[in-house]
């Protein structure tokens, strides 16, 4: 065959791609187990360092077979809720919802399509749910973890977020900065308001004696307004979901 004619080239090119294609085809389809496994542990560590039981930077130590097992030994139940606040369906223990299942249901909230809303609860009786949003860049997501009061008032317990490509010392913050997702401990919610939940400049203003006027506003991550809102609307959504459940749950405790 006549190396230099175009013929010859097509069909080379043709070969190389095939063979490339094939090669990439098959690392990925050899990783697929492994990242499906890291990325359910990540998720697990997200939701376990919301709850108070570590940080992620313990989790990320201890490896996915042992977060894993952590988990197995703390969590108690899990199911989903519909907007209504009813109980659908319950949940096998070792499912969790990756940040592409969040971004399914975070449509469904929006939509027309009934969401499938999920609810983790551990044996300590913290209560786990998910939120989901964009960013300045791309999806941010997260967990937040619930305490019951005295009096049937869910409380913030501790809160963790990730996100997929937000800006380095800013909105990367939501994910890096301790700090920041420390605020979201001891606030309380306003289930059944128009405004669940607020992330604004400034925070809530404060009373005399110091205190918060309202338990449901915490201070925007300075220089990162996009995300401060990305992830005030995402909050703000989800909780908005869940409002009716948490209801529930509240005059069912009270």
């Amino acid at each position: 065959m006549n190396t230099n004619n175009n013929l010859y080239t097509v069909i080379y090119t043709a070969i190389i791609v095939a063979v490339v294609a094939a090669i990439l085809a098959f690392v990925s389809q050899s990783l697929k187990s492994k990242q499906q496994a890291n990325e359910k542990a990540d998720t697990i560590s997200q939701m376990m360092t919301a709850s108070g039981f570590g940080t992620k930077a313990d989790f990320q130590k201890m490896g996915n077979a042992a977060v894993l097992q952590k988990y197995a030994e703390e969590i108690e139940k899990a199911y989903t809720v519909n907007v209504q606040g009813d109980k659908v369906t319950d949940l096998p223990l070792d499912k969790v919802y990756s940040p592409s299942e969040l971004k399914k249901q975070n449509y469904n909230i929006k939509g027309s399509a009934e969401p499938e809303l999920p609810v983790f609860v551990f044996k300590n009786g913290i209560t786990v749910v998910p939120v989901y949003g964009a960013g300045l860049w791309g999806p941010i997501w997260g967990y937040i973890a619930f305490e019951i009061g005295q009096d049937g008032t869910p409380v913030i317990k501790g809160a963790y977020f990730d996100h997929e490509s937000e800006t380095a010392g800013l909105g990367s913050r939501i994910k890096d900065d301790p700090a920041f997702q420390a605020k979201f401990q001891g606030e309380i919610p306003c289930f059944g308001a128009e405004n669940v939940f607020a992330i604004v400049k400034g925070g809530s203003p404060k009373n005399a004696d110091g205190t918060e006027v309202m338990d449901n506003q915490i201070d925007a991550i300075t220089g990162a307004t996009m995300t401060s809102q990305g992830l005030d609307a995402a909050i703000d959504t989800w909780l908005g979901a869940y409002s009716n459940h948490f209801l529930k749950f509240s005059a069912e405790e009270e």
